[in-house]
């Protein structure tokens, strides 16, 4: 099965994704500068989550160059991560109007966090698919981004409930150091 049906679909719903945040925005009540005051939460939460959108979309992009051949397991392990990835609007919403209260905080790094654990269940798949041989198992190397951005999640997720503040730190970190172009997958499809 061709991979460019695959690649279509995700980034249609990732631009529906990306839509759907923006309309949630709401216009400020006012025209001075003020008015824009208590929308700062809302438009911070907007911003994080269309950082890390933009992160999947990139990565996916280069995910699927770096994909030999689509099984039934690798379509049903995308679904499951634009599952996760559809619900950023849900959070980040919830996040933004609540100013980032603790649950609401804590609810939006669960979704980062099941969208990292389906990014790495799609990996999986990707790699189980193409074989011994595969350019991405080669790329990925030990991938320690990826390890390392959930164990900070669940960390964001602890330490919402007494510390939103740290826990905004630690969402905001993570998605800095994915916006760090990662070459390996590009590096691995030019020696292949």
């Amino acid at each position: 099965m061709g991979k460019n049906r695959l690649e279509a679909f995700s980034d249609g719903v990732l631009a529906i994704i990306i839509t759907i945040m923006v309309l949630e925005l709401r216009v400020p009540h006012g025209s001075d500068l003020s008015a824009l005051s208590p929308l700062l939460p809302s438009f911070w939460s907007y911003v994080l989550s269309f950082v890390y959108v933009g992160i999947y979309w990139n990565n996916h992009h280069h995910l699927l160059h770096a994909t030999r051949q689509v099984s039934g397991g690798v379509l049903w392990a995308n679904l499951h991560l634009l599952f996760w990835l559809s619900l950023f609007p849900f959070a980040t919403g919830w996040m933004g109007e609540n100013h980032f209260a603790p649950l609401p905080t804590a609810a939006y790094g669960v979704v980062l966090l099941m969208a990292a654990v389906a990014w790495y269940i799609l990996q999986f798949s990707i790699m189980c698919t193409d074989g011994k041989a595969s350019p991405l198992k080669r790329a990925l190397g030990s991938d320690w981004k990826g390890k390392l951005s959930p164990l900070c999640y669940l960390a964001g997720i602890l330490v919402s409930f007494r510390q939103q503040w740290l826990a905004q730190a630690i969402y905001t970190l993570v998605a800095m150091l994915w916006l760090v172009p990662d070459r390996r997958i590009e590096r691995a499809i030019d020696q292949h």
